[in-house]
């Protein structure tokens, strides 16, 4: 069987490292906002280019936070609008919703799954003040067009990275491009904890300053609460995991990138819809994602042939039971990825041979 993720089988080859690098931490009985999450922020900032970079305790606070630092800095309101891809994970939404913002759901191309910058203009409003931009599945939703839009209707752009560590725009790493950027470190991302764990990069000092206070209830100084805040602290051993770890980010990138180019290269079978690439050595394949009208009937084949699967995701945004106020909206785009989507097996703990067996069952697919 090749499974779909053996996180055990990811973390084998850094394995020693990792218990040095939690011995280390557990002997320094500094557990908290210490060494490590300072050594962290510090690498972490430096690989995205950006000036700053503040741990948080998960990916949906990493955005959450953001967004509340906005409204601290009077540059967003409650109920203030921003823009939002229809098709993304529930917690880009959640981060809107918590901050106390309201989501304006814009439909994504369906070739590349992320937001249509030509749609963006028929939903902006009086009230619109940013645009979450998610790079799904791990290829970059940022391009110049949807900077110029922002910047004559002067909206914040905000980096939803939580499956694009490293992923690359013109040069640029994800986490740079936009005003601010909330990334995941969820253990199945290609930057992996090995539990719940997240970051905040910008390069505005102000935002930085308070997104710091905010996930430290509130403070700058102990017993000094500015802000009403959050316990939203990246821990010190997840910290450790995450700086051993990103040592070897580009290098899995790249071994991600050939798995991708084979599938592309190899899967030939006209019943799946692969997906578009875009630029060369650009999009870093958190997920390989097809598409085929005959989901249910694929994914069992596959798991006769021996090839796990999953969707991602199954059910669009606004037919959750949580948003049952969107119901009746009706997104065709959105609703035609979700009913068709597929994601194939792609890490780093892959043989040549898994991936043989992998094309090899998709071609075979009738």
């Amino acid at each position: 069987m090749v499974p779909f993720l053996n996180i055990k089988a990811v973390n084998a080859p850094h394995r020693k490292a990792i218990l040095e690098a939690l011995a280390a931490v557990i002997d320094s009985e500094n557990y908290i906002l210490g060494d490590r999450v300072a050594s962290f922020e510090a690498e972490f900032a430096a690989y995205c280019g950006c000036a700053h970079a503040i741990g948080t305790g998960n990916g949906l606070d990493a955005l959450s936070l953001i967004f509340r630092a906005y409204k601290e800095m009077n540059v967003m309101e409650e109920r203030d609008e921003i823009l939002v891809p229809a098709n993304t994970y529930i917690a880009s939404i959640l981060s809107i919703v918590e901050a106390r913002l309201t989501p304006i759901l814009v439909e994504p191309e369906i070739n590349s799954f992320n937001i249509d910058v030509g749609q963006l203009k028929q939903h902006i409003t009086k009230k619109t003040r940013g645009i979450l931009t998610v790079h799904l599945y791990g290829r970059v939703a940022y391009s110049e067009a949807m900077q110029a839009f922002a910047d004559s209707n002067g909206l914040k752009i905000v980096e939803d990275c939580a499956q694009a560590q490293g992923a690359l725009y013109q040069h640029r790493r994800s986490g740079s491009l936009g005003d601010a950027a909330g990334f995941s470190f969820y253990p199945s991302k290609n930057l992996g904890a090995i539990g719940d764990a997240g970051a905040v990069t910008t390069n505005d000092s102000q935002l930085a300053a308070i997104v710091c206070a905010l996930r430290n209830y509130g403070s700058h100084k102990k017993y000094h609460n500015k802000y009403i805040g959050v316990n939203s602290r990246l821990d010190e051993l997840q910290a450790a995991v995450l700086s051993v770890k990103l040592r070897a980010l580009d290098s899995d990138n790249e071994r991600r990138r050939t798995i991708a180019g084979l599938y592309l290269g190899c899967i030939n079978n006209q019943r799946l819809r692969l997906p578009e690439p875009g630029p060369s050595n650009e999009h870093v394949w958190h997920l390989f994602v097809v598409r085929t009208a005959r989901r249910d009937e694929f994914q069992h084949y596959l798991l006769n042939k021996g090839v796990a699967s999953l969707v991602h995701y199954p059910i669009p945004p606004h037919k959750q039971p949580s948003f049952q106020a969107w119901s009746n909206r009706t997104y065709p785009v959105t609703e035609i990825i979700h009913d068709t989507v597929v994601s194939l097996p792609l890490n780093t703990a892959m043989t040549d041979d898994d991936v043989q067996k992998v094309i090899d069952a998709c071609n075979g697919f009738s």
